[in-house]
């Protein structure tokens, strides 16, 4: 029997030229978590017919690019400490990473980058979101992954992106702040221990209390008429 010629090829170095913009971003509506949905416009500049992308994709928080107010630097105090010393602790912050599939294009498409948000304030990235009064978030997009695309023989191929696509883009505040709203209207999440959430519950059923706002009012009160 005849040895069959395989159907994919690996083609060593960036052969596929690829270029990513991000032109916008908005609330996803219908999500199982928040969701942030980032128009990513991608460009052929080689030419080749794109049969589809496993693109992967970092963002990160460039908060060197940005001015703060002084109640943007106290609420994040707890992030890079004392705005004193903010020469040397303001830093990029990892925000996520995440993979995508590519439909296939020809030329340029744009498509729709799905990013999940968390509203857990012991994440790093969702700290120095909710401190921004206003004003914009600088954030950097750095992709990798593998395209693949037909020669001109018409027999699939595959390539590696090459390692220096980025892009940048500056979200509005607003934006991530309608995401939250959309998805917790008028709230915010905590997260205890399990200890800590039993000691609360025992509290909260002794005294018959309603809410857990109301719960954790009658402990604020208690802790202000004893101050």
């Amino acid at each position: 029997m005849e040895a069959q010629t395989a159907s994919v090829r690996a083609v060593a170095g960036p052969v596929i030229d690829l270029d990513f913009t991000v032109e916008g971003a908005a609330t996803v509506d219908h999500a199982a978590v928040p969701t942030l949905g980032f128009a990513l416009r991608i460009v052929s500049r080689s030419g080749h017919a794109v049969r589809s992308v496993l693109l992967d994709v970092q963002v990160q928080i460039a908060a060197r690019r940005r001015g703060y107010e002084h109640d943007d630097e106290t609420r994040l105090a707890e992030v890079f400490g004392e705005p004193k010393r903010w020469s040397t602790t303001l830093r990029t912050l990892p925000w996520l990473r995440t993979t995508q599939v590519v439909p296939a294009f020809a030329g340029e498409t744009v498509v729709e980058l799905l990013v999940p948000c968390t509203y857990d304030f012991d994440v790093t990235a969702a700290k120095y979101l909710q401190a921004l009064g206003d004003g914009e978030v600088p954030l950097e997009f750095l992709f990798s992954g593998t395209a693949f695309y037909s020669a001109e023989d018409g027999r699939l191929q595959t390539a590696r992106i090459a390692w220096d696509r980025e892009a940048d883009f500056r979200l509005p505040v607003a934006v991530w702040r309608q995401t939250m709203d959309h998805y917790f209207p008028g709230s915010a999440w905590l997260r205890l221990s399990r200890d800590v959430f039993e000691r609360l519950y025992a509290y909260r059923a002794q005294n018959v209390i309603p809410s857990w706002d109301r719960t954790l009012e009658s402990l604020l009160d208690r802790e202000e008429e004893g101050g």
